[in-house]
């Protein structure tokens, strides 16, 4: 699937500065200070259990079906990690299956590694242009001069595409963007239809510019209280123009392709589990790693409430905006997804497990 950048809603945000006030709703937490990417940690003093244990076997199968050649590169650490969770899984015995784990330094030395959300949308659409279906959905142009640049997303707005590039017409154009950054959606083209799912296939190669900064730079937004529901606020408060204006500030457009895949699949070509794969910066964390993830809990309206998670993802997908000490977590499909993956723009620790 993915994905430029793309995620979620990572792409609407920059990097927040570590203010204390702003802190306290992220979960950031302060002890050891970290040197190296990585501290070989012998206990971590953790009694709680691994809240989805289930899952990462679910995922582990997953990439074991799709993807051999991943699974045969992890498959002696998949075993153990198998074995522990099915015998034991308590954190600080995890050593004693042949396990070792390893503390990321974090965004800030001290261990706070950023922690993301993104998701997959479901965009309601048409196959031909109605009065209420009108926005158009791209494949990836070609064309013979390799270094003629492709139109900007202010032109591609205003038609200079040629019609035979759209695949279909959404009735929303913030959907479509939000798709864009997502990276991939499902279709639905109702009627009891089955969903289709649209993929990455490419992009326009202009710079990505941020909105979510934008709009912090207007000061329109508070940076603290950046979110992708806020975004969302904003959009309802303005006319189609504005939000149209401001959308083609950030010149970078995606294009699509329709697929017959029933899943969502990451970058490592395996289909991904809810809440258990993450994209990742795959220069410092290779693909199929297993972390585990100390998770702050938020409430109903996406803020911290001083509580934590134990978690253990898997590294299968990747995104632009997804640089060092960050994990983009896959929330799922939908609305419900929607919301949680605008909810993450936090802090936890993290632990990369190996083979002893």
């Amino acid at each position: 699937m993915k994905k430029i950048t793309i995620i979620l809603f990572i792409l609407f945000l920059s990097p927040i500065t570590s203010y204390a006030h702003i802190l306290i709703n992220q979960g950031q937490q302060y002890e050891k200070k970290l040197i190296q990417n990585f501290t070989k940690t012998k206990k971590i003093n953790i009694s709680k259990k691994i809240t989805n244990s289930q899952l990462l076997l679910i995922q582990i199968e997953k990439i074991k079906k799709s993807s051999p050649s991943l699974y045969l590169k992890n498959k002696s650490l998949y075993q153990k990690i198998e074995n522990w969770l099915k015998n034991n899984s308590n954190i600080n015995e995890i050593n004693q299956f042949g396990i070792d784990l390893f503390q990321m330094k974090g965004t800030d030395n001290y261990g706070n590694v950023k922690i993301s959300g993104y998701y997959t949308p479901i965009v309601q659409a048409s196959k031909i242009k109605t009065d209420n279906f009108k926005y158009p959905i791209y494949s990836m142009p070609y064309h013979l001069n390799k270094n003629e640049p492709l139109p900007k997303r202010k032109d591609i707005y205003n038609g200079i595409l040629d019609k035979k590039y759209i695949l279909a017409y959404s009735n929303s154009l913030i959907d479509n963007f939000i798709m864009e950054i997502q990276g991939s959606g499902f279709i639905d083209y109702g009627n009891n239809k089955k969903l289709i799912f649209f993929s990455y296939a490419g992009k326009n190669g202009w710079p990505y510019k941020a909105i979510g900064q934008i709009l912090i730079n207007r000061g329109d937004i508070q940076k603290k209280n950046m979110s992708m529901q806020s975004i969302k606020n904003w959009f309802k408060k303005h006319t189609k123009k504005e939000i149209q204006d401001l959308l083609e500030e950030n010149e970078s457009f995606v294009f699509f392709k329709e697929t017959e895949k029933k899943e969502v699949f990451g970058a490592s070509r395996v289909p991904l589990i809810a809440q258990t794969s993450v994209a990742a910066d795959n220069s410092i964390i290779k693909k199929g790693s297993v972390i585990l993830l100390k998770m702050p809990l938020l409430d109903q309206n996406g803020l911290f409430i001083n509580k934590y998670e134990m978690r253990l993802v898997i590294a299968l997908d990747v995104g632009g905006a997804i640089k060092g000490q960050h994990f983009d977590i896959y929330q799922g499909i939908g609305k419900k997804a929607a919301i949680l993956a605008g909810f993450y723009n936090h802090y936890g620790y993290a632990w990369v497990l190996n083979n002893k």
